[in-house]
């Protein structure tokens, strides 16, 4: 027997719904299944994607449905779900992605014998939306040291596999709003806490990239976006005036200067 364990997700408009229908699939078909799947409504939804809700709801008593009268952005769907789950383990999965068969197992096999853990992540296969063919790996580093020593220049998860214990998050003040930087703004809190945190060596998941991602990953709000990502690290103190300095000029000249055909190669090369 495992310990009960939630699975956090959140849905928008603009979800597909086969593609959520193939992500719920994953995570109930998983050699370990959750004790509840909570998933955040966040905003109106299409009746198409409403109806996929429906029938998983009816058919798995697992299935929580939390609908918001208005779409407030991933940060705060988040937060108020983490709220809704009644277990300390809890794993994110995205609307769109696909976890491996084993990943939760393997999950809480870690939090079984590394009970200090606060947050644990894994590798991702990268996919074509479409035809599900593979498009690169992503990988991050593993060590409690190496996270912290990455968390400095980039996020060092990939947000979408990670498990964490909902006490050690709260306690850093949950996820807040912050554009595009979530989960790399709670991470940093919880190492400025002193939380433990791993990467798996294993890729636990299949995540639907658009090979246009890349280019559009680009931009002033973008950058803004970034910028105020690495002043947050400096005011943590997790990095010195000169790291911050050089996180700007970097970003500056990526998601400004590049343009976006380089910098479309640039991520799925550079950064994978």
């Amino acid at each position: 027997m495992h310990p009960a364990f939630s699975v956090l997700m959140s849905v928008y408009a603009k979800d597909r719904p086969a593609w959520v229908r193939q992500a719920l699939d994953s995570v109930l078909s998983n050699t370990a299944k959750p004790a509840e799947v909570v998933i955040v409504i966040d905003g109106p939804i299409p009746a198409d994607l409403q109806a996929v809700l429906d029938e998983f709801s009816s058919k798995f008593q697992q299935i929580q449905l939390y609908p918001l009268e208005k779409n407030g952005g991933l940060g705060p769907a988040l937060a108020y779900g983490i709220e809704q789950c009644s277990n300390e383990l809890v794993a994110r999965m995205d609307a769109d992605d696909i976890s491996l068969s084993d990943r939760f197992e393997k999950q809480l096999a870690y939090f079984a014998s590394h009970p200090k853990t606060a947050v644990l992540g894994g590798q991702i296969q990268e996919i074509d939306g479409e035809s599900l063919a593979p498009v690169a790996i992503r990988t991050v580093p593993q060590t409690d040291a190496e996270i912290k020593r990455f968390l400095k220049t980039r996020c060092p998860f990939n947000h979408m596999t990670v498990m964490f214990k909902k006490s050690a998050v709260l306690a850093v003040g949950n996820y807040t709003l912050f554009h595009l930087m979530e989960d790399y703004y709670l991470w940093a809190r919880m190492v400025a806490k002193g939380y433990k945190m791993t990467n798996l060596p294993d890729i636990v998941l299949n995540a639907r990239v658009d090979t246009a991602m890349y280019g559009r990953r680009g931009g002033w709000k973008y950058f803004k976006s970034n910028l105020a990502m690495s002043q947050k690290l400096r005011e943590l103190n997790l990095i010195s005036w000169p790291v911050h300095t050089f996180n700007a000029l970097v970003r500056f000249c990526v998601q400004v200067l590049m343009p976006n055909t380089v910098r479309s190669y640039f991520y799925r090369k550079a950064l994978r």
